[in-house]
Parts: structure tokens; C-alpha cells; sequence
């Protein structure tokens, strides 16, 4: 290092590149549970470990890997908050999920055991809904392409994700029901629409609707069927 800083010697900089290039791939494996290619988070732990050597302060009297660790894993931080994510976050919930992770990892290997959501949520100083939140939210991680295979066991076929999904969907011929019902509506007598009104909308009976409109409740009852076949026609 003093070789680099002092003289400018450029082989000792790669020296230095050579040696600790290992140290850089240790810290990129770390992340691997992410889902993350581990050759991609190891190119971006030597963009860390060529901003370390860049900027490490001999003066100061730090050991080189004291300054480098934290550096390189900034630096991964970074881009996995940035760069890795399938679905656009806000930044504090994508360091929630950060968090949550190395928690649960900690507590896990101190019980011998997956903890609970109330052990992980006393880990971290939050509420059980915080964790929930962030264990939601580290699912937005990774994205399944729909061409992906699916694999069926039992009779060794196999489909993409995309021909399991949807359905025909019943609502498009429901859509042009209600258009013609209502193009039928509008056509109805005033009278014939104020029954229905009062009926369906108001909930009202046959014998309340006539003494609102002074009718017979045998004449509502005939309003009604015959409205009703009209609507019915239409649809």
C-alpha cells in the first residue's frame, strides 16, 4: 500500500488487487440468499475493493482490511437496494428486508431453529406488523419469467407458468347483458320504471308500491311481469 500511495507504483496496486480479491469474493457469497448472481454481486465486490485501495488514509493508522470490509459490503448493500429488486420499493422498507434478514439469520443460528415473528420483531425494536411488512416486501425480490417451466411429477409433463394463469372471464358477456338491459330501460313506460325503482332499489313490496303510486297491488304485480319480460328479452 505504501508503494501505491507514496510512489504511484501501479504493479503494487495490482499486487494489492490480487491479494485481496479473495476477501472480496468471501464478502460477495454472503449475499447469495438473495437470489442474486453470485458472479454479478462478486463484480460488484471488487468495484468496492478498487474504492477501498482508491481511498484508504495511510496516515490514519487502520489496518487496510478494517477500512475494506465495510466498504465492499457498502457497496454491495447498494446495489442490491438499487439495482436488485424486481419491483420498484421505497428505500427504508428495501433496508427493513435488509435488516430483517441478518436478524433472522442471527437469531436463527442462537435458537438452532426458524424464530418466530415475535422473536425477530423483539431482535429489531418493531412491531410484529413491521416484520410482516418486511417479510411481504422481500418477496418483491425476485420475479418469475412466464415462460418458466413447470414441472408435473406425477405424469412427467411439462407447461409454462403463463398457460396456468387466467381464465375466461364470464364478466365480458355480463357487460353486454347490462347494455342491453339498459337500452331496453330507457324504452320502458315511466310508470314501468318507477315500479322497478321501488321494488329492487327501494326494496318496497307489491302492496307498498301501490299505495305509493295509488294503484292496485294485483296492477303492480302485472307492471311488474311485464317489465320484467321486457328486460329479460333484452337479455
Amino acid at each position: 500500500m505504501h508503494r501505491y500511495q507514496r510512489c504511484g507504483d501501479l504493479r503494487a496496486r495490482e499486487a494489492l488487487i490480487r491479494r485481496f480479491m479473495p476477501l472480496a469474493r468471501e464478502l460477495a457469497r454472503r449475499y447469495a440468499y438473495t437470489g442474486e448472481p453470485v458472479d454479478d454481486l462478486t463484480q460488484v465486490a471488487y468495484v468496492g475493493l478498487l474504492s477501498a485501495i482508491a481511498r484508504f488514509d495511510l496516515d490514519r493508522g487502520f489496518r487496510f482490511t478494517s477500512f475494506a470490509v465495510p466498504t465492499i459490503m457498502g457497496e454491495l448493500k447498494r446495489h442490491l437496494r438499487d439495482r436488485g429488486w424486481a419491483v420498484h420499493l421505497p428505500r427504508d422498507l428495501k433496508e427493513r428486508v435488509v435488516a430483517l434478514n441478518s436478524a433472522t439469520e442471527t437469531v436463527a443460528k442462537q435458537l438452532g431453529r426458524s424464530p418466530s415473528t415475535r422473536r425477530i420483531a423483539e431482535e429489531l425494536g418493531w412491531d410484529t406488523e413491521q416484520v410482516l411488512e418486511a417479510r411481504a416486501a422481500a418477496d418483491s425480490y425476485g420475479a418469475t419469467s412466464l415462460d418458466a417451466s413447470i414441472d408435473h411429477h406425477d405424469c412427467g409433463a411439462a407447461t409454462r407458468l403463463i398457460d396456468t394463469l387466467g381464465a375466461e372471464d364470464s364478466a365480458y358477456d355480463l357487460f353486454e347483458s347490462r347494455e342491453a338491459i339498459a337500452s331496453a330501460w330507457r324504452e320502458l313506460p315511466n310508470r314501468e320504471q318507477r315500479v322497478l325503482a321501488l321494488r329492487f332499489t327501494d326494496q318496497l313490496t307489491q302492496s307498498e308500491i301501490g299505495e305509493r303510486i295509488g294503484i292496485s297491488q294485483m296492477h303492480v304485480s302485472r307492471l311488474l311481469r311485464r317489465a320484467l319480460a321486457r328486460l329479460q328479452q333484452a337479455a
